[in-house]
């Protein structure tokens, strides 16, 4: 098992601020429009620096859609920010109709997402918005793991001609990427390379799956894991050349069971290798006020259940 460690811990949300201060200082196309969540999605730097380039659109998210939009065709890059929950359901019709079916340059970048969320309770804790962005035509969906490659996401998303929702969240999280990655979209990220199981993570997961594959060894169990940070489209690749490997797979997601990437990697697996998964997702259920550490244990979001569902997908490959 390949060693990660982390020296500090940081929020994803400040690795997007630390990414638009850079495209800022380096791209004079991009804008951004906020739905008065300016401290929450760290963007203090940009706008300090670039006072032109951004848009306070108030509470107002399905106007900031319909805008963001129309700067496209003015050669704008526009970012519409604010929280999962807002950015996804609540405007989930501009969104289709304003930005993914004329295919606009727009990227939908969203804080706060799932569980993690924390002691603001089920009504934010947006648990679908993988499932709804990734049945959009045109749409690009992006979860990256860390603050480094949440930086690294952020500018590659300017970089990509379409529209994209980029997803991140607000607790403190281990810091065990590289700063200078290089963030490809579409292209999975090979974690560690084993024999025993296929562990396929996304976001906040993957260091939970990195912990998970630890214990695995310890067992005797050498686990393969993947961050697959692009959820659409799929490195369906790199998922069909494992499974093939492994013969069997966990899906690890802070999102539901339904329609998010389980569901994606099980679609690929249907079409073209048949194989046991196993889900560390939410099970059909909205979430609840807590911590985030008690909401990732009590919805089984950690590297126990990882660990319980590898051994369980084995077990059924046998």
């Amino acid at each position: 098992m390949k060693k990660y460690t982390f020296t500090d811990k940081k929020d994803t949300r400040s690795g997007f601020g630390a990414g638009m201060t850079e495209l800022g200082r380096t791209n004079p196309d991009v804008v951004v429009l906020c739905a008065d969540l300016v401290g929450s999605l760290k963007i203090d730097t940009f706008i300090k620096e670039n006072p032109e380039r951004f848009f306070q659109m108030g509470i107002a998210e399905a106007n900031m859609m319909g805008v963001a939009a129309g700067l496209t065709i003015g050669g704008k890059i526009p970012f519409a920010t604010t929280f999962a929950n807002f950015g996804s359901s609540r405007v989930y019709d501009q969104i289709r109709q304003s930005i993914a079916y004329s295919d606009k340059n727009v990227k939908v970048a969203v804080s706060h997402a799932g569980l993690t969320l924390g002691e603001d309770g089920a009504t934010h804790q947006i648990l679908e918005d993988l499932a709804m962005m990734r049945s959009l035509p045109n749409m690009t969906v992006i979860n990256p793991c860390d603050f480094n490659q949440t930086k690294a996401a952020t500018i590659a998303a300017a970089n990509f001609d379409g529209p994209v929702y980029l997803r991140f969240g607000r607790p403190v999280v281990p810091v065990f990427t590289d700063p200078d990655q290089k963030f490809e979209i579409g292209k999975a990220w090979m974690v560690n390379e084993g024999k025993d199981v296929t562990i396929i993570a996304t976001g906040h997961l993957v260091w939970e799956a990195i912990q998970a594959g630890e214990i695995l060894e310890a067992q005797g169990i050498d686990a393969e894991i993947i961050n697959i940070h692009t959820i659409k489209p799929l490195d369906t690749k790199a998922i069909l050349k494992s499974v093939a490997k492994t013969k069997c797979v966990v899906t690890c997601e802070e999102h539901q069971k339904n329609g998010g990437l389980g569901d994606a990697v099980a679609q690929t697996l249907a079409q073209n290798l048949l194989a046991p998964q196993e889900y560390v997702a939410v099970n059909d259920s909205f979430g609840e006020s807590g911590t985030p550490a008690q909401l990732m244990e009590k919805y089984g979001l950690n590297a126990a259940s990882i660990v319980e569902k590898a051994l369980k997908a084995i077990q059924r490959k046998i």
